[in-house]
């Protein structure tokens, strides 16, 4: 295991391009804090490295054979508690990169990340930090959001009794609460969906998947 100068950050650098990976490696050169220790081909490979080496981050490509990017994170993070991961790829989909975050990745970045930002991102993460790219960033408080609008089980109910085409009487009837209750529930649901309408709210609500078809 080679050991740089003191407070050098040790690098891992894991993509299935060489090509990029040279590229990668041809960006941090110059950093007299920063140093290559090893170039990983897959996932797999990314993992016995990480383990060898003990670098303090890998830049981590997503799509590779054998092992892929989070499945390889997944375990770098849970087997060398020291080791930071920051995803580095071409992708920004909502499912990769909660399935990155899920894994324990310290950073999600961009591979048209300029290089001054993937510079000091990796000083960042090997601090601890967290680092994302700014649109990933707005990608996860979506989530969130979205995760905040989730209906109660409750409000779903009185939902689906709308999709059937019950009044609020008769929602009330079957659920054992009062008409005015099912008019809260439902000025709730109005909010959480964005609509201000029974019929949008159940279109929106299909369209979404929250309500199967009646």
């Amino acid at each position: 295991m080679s050991a740089g100068p003191a407070g050098t950050v040790r690098l891992l650098v894991a993509d299935d391009h060489p090509v990029v990976r040279a590229g990668i490696v041809g960006l941090l050169a110059g950093e007299d804090d920063l140093e290559v220790v090893g170039e990983a081909s897959d996932g797999a490979q990314a993992v016995e490295l990480a383990d060898a080496l003990r670098p303090d981050v890998v830049l981590m490509d997503l799509r590779m054979p054998v092992l892929d990017g989070a499945g390889a994170t997944q375990q770098v993070v849970s087997r060398f508690p020291g080791v930071r991961v920051v995803v580095l790829t071409t992708y920004e989909t909502d499912a990769d990169i909660l399935r990155a975050v899920e894994a324990g990745a310290t950073g999600y970045l961009l591979k048209d990340t300029p290089r001054d930002d993937l510079v000091e991102a990796v000083r960042a993460a090997a601090r601890g930090e967290t680092v994302l790219a700014p649109s990933v960033a707005r990608r996860l408080v979506q989530q969130v959001r979205r995760a905040d609008e989730r209906l109660t089980p409750r409000e779903l109910e009185v939902l689906a009794g709308v999709a059937r085409g019950g009044s609020n009487a008769q929602i009330g009837a079957e659920l054992f609460i009062a008409e005015a209750t099912v008019k809260t529930h439902l000025l709730r649901v109005f909010a959480k969906l964005g609509v201000d309408d029974r019929t949008r709210a159940v279109t929106v609500a299909l369209e979404r998947g929250i309500l199967r078809q009646p």
